[in-house]
């Protein structure tokens, strides 16, 4: 079957259309603001929407149809072209002059990783700060799936591009059309960014800084308006608390979101991938905090005194907040955890390959296939025991398919490789090998903040320009979940069938 190109040129289109929307609400944002680039940032809005509609009209008599080959050509392609066109704003402000950087720092918005190549974030114009913050807000619960739910004013169906987007191994849907599924869950997306930038508002933030900072931690992107992160409030730790409840909201299921607000709690406490995410917050919290009282010297690596609040409540609220802000791959910073002894510097780089739940905005391999992989290692020991007995791994009390089991264990496999060869590759550009492994763990996963060179503190501006390439691409794999971009790289997806 030949692919349908004029419906991937008009689905294209229509995100360049997207896109440029949004760049015109930064410019507003920037007018308010009187930042002096609101003109430079209305152009870089008007540019894509003028080529989107170019490209619409010349494949406006597209079939309105789309396979799954199509699917996954859109949700890769539309991942770059949005990037490509999202480094307007700070191209023509000159806020990143520099194309590299400009790729660099879009696709880590889009890609909800968060690592920065900026030196001085506070004197960027408020109008391009918000637009920042804004490639994280449209990223984090997928470019492709907010265009699903406008899918329908184009006579185009979803399912294909749902399946593209979500590859995880499984499909939680609350509604049977697909559309409506992604309306409710972006319904609930734009709720709790509300919620929180109101509750960080009153809380002590100014408004601009809240609802940036509720963009950033709603997608689980990382993204802050301030160069110390979130450690600029460690002097008002209600913020931190604030911005702690809803990265714990951002890693779980939205579909759980759901349920619980229709009432179902029972559902969301039966769901196994949550309890199994809450134990490991609550476990790794208490060894984090732990060694933080007795060992580390918090007043090294953070501008708060701990005895302001209490050792012990310092303590904790700054290791739960670490443990969340890495394991949800939000990656904000409340201190530099690298001072926290050499033990919690391993600890936090293999906590960097967990991820939070499928159907979250967060990156990872997802605590749904290490727990279905912790299982099926199980059962391997009963089913040697006992060769002849039909012994299936069980998820929220059904059997998992063998085809399930398979696609998490390849899965699994191919994100090790990947990582390994992505840390090869950094050392080759003459990276050390503690920075080389923590750019390949974080970059793949979507975290932000790295190891060595590239830290919490630091930035990635040292990165030579092929190494934020690499990066890049990196984010991009990790964040379309391996599958979606290897399968365009197999010689047998281009052939005519």
């Amino acid at each position: 079957m030949k692919l349908n190109y004029k419906i991937i040129f008009y689905f294209l289109g229509s995100l360049l259309l997207f896109n440029g929307g949004f760049m015109l609400l930064s410019a507003l944002i920037s007018l308010l603001y009187k930042d002096g680039v609101t003109i430079k940032l209305f152009f870089s809005g008007m540019i894509p929407i003028m080529v989107g509609t170019i490209v619409m009209l010349t494949a406006k008599d597209h079939k309105k149809e789309m396979n799954k080959r199509e699917g996954y050509i859109v949700v890769t392609f539309g991942w770059i072209v949005m990037s490509l066109s999202g480094t307007l704003p700070y191209v023509l402000t000159d806020s990143i002059p520099s194309f590299t950087d400009s790729f660099f720092e879009t696709m880590s918005g889009y890609t909800t990783t968060g690592a920065s190549i900026l030196h001085d974030i506070e004197a960027m114009p408020e109008g391009v700060l918000f637009w920042r913050s804004l490639t994280h807000w449209i990223g984090g619960m997928g470019i492709i799936v907010l265009a699903i739910a406008i899918l329908p004013l184009l006579g185009i169906g979803g399912m294909q591009l749902f399946a593209a987007e979500a590859p995880g191994p499984s499909a939680d849907k609350l509604h049977p059309r697909i559309t409506d599924t992604a309306k409710r869950l972006w319904l609930i997306y734009f709720g709790y960014t509300v919620a929180e930038t109101l509750f960080l508002w009153l809380a002590g933030m100014s408004f601009f800084d809240a609802i940036n900072h509720a963009l950033a931690t709603l997608s689980t992107g990382g993204f802050s308006t301030k160069n110390a992160s979130v450690a600029y409030w460690n002097h008002q730790p209600i913020i931190q608390y604030i911005i702690i409840l809803f990265m714990f909201l951002a890693g779980a299921n939205f579909v759980l979101s759901y349920f619980a607000f229709k009432g179902r709690i029972q559902k969301v406490f039966q769901d196994e991938e949550f309890k199994l995410y809450c134990w490991f917050i609550c476990i790794f919290t208490a060894i984090v905090s732990g060694i933080i009282y007795f060992r580390a010297d918090l007043a090294l690596s953070t501008i708060e005194h701990p005895m302001v609040w209490g050792q012990a409540e310092s303590a904790i609220r700054h290791g739960l907040f670490q443990v969340l802000s890495i394991i949800t791959t939000t990656g904000f910073v409340s201190a530099d955890y690298t001072l926290w002894t050499h033990f919690l510097v391993v600890f936090f780089f293999g906590l960097m390959f967990l991820g939070g739940s499928a159907g979250s905005t967060s990156g990872g391999v997802k605590v749904v296939r290490h727990l279905i992989m912790i299982k099926n290692g199980f059962m391997e020991f009963k089913r040697s025991l006992h060769p002849n007995a039909v012994l299936p791994v069980r998820y929220n009390k059904k059997a998992v398919t063998g085809d399930i089991v398979f696609n998490v264990l390849a899965f699994f496999i191919l994100y090790m490789l990947s990582f390994i060869i992505g840390a090869l590759i950094f050392s080759m550009l003459g990276i050390n090998f503690e920075s080389a492994v923590g750019l390949s763990a974080s970059s793949l996963g979507n975290v932000g903040p790295a190891l060595g060179n590239f830290g919490p503190v630091t930035n990635y501006a040292a990165l030579p320009a092929v190494g934020k390439w690499w990066c890049s691409f990196l984010m991009l794999l990790g964040r379309l979940e391996l599958f979606t971009v290897f399968i365009l790289m197999t010689p047998f997806f281009w052939r005519n069938r």
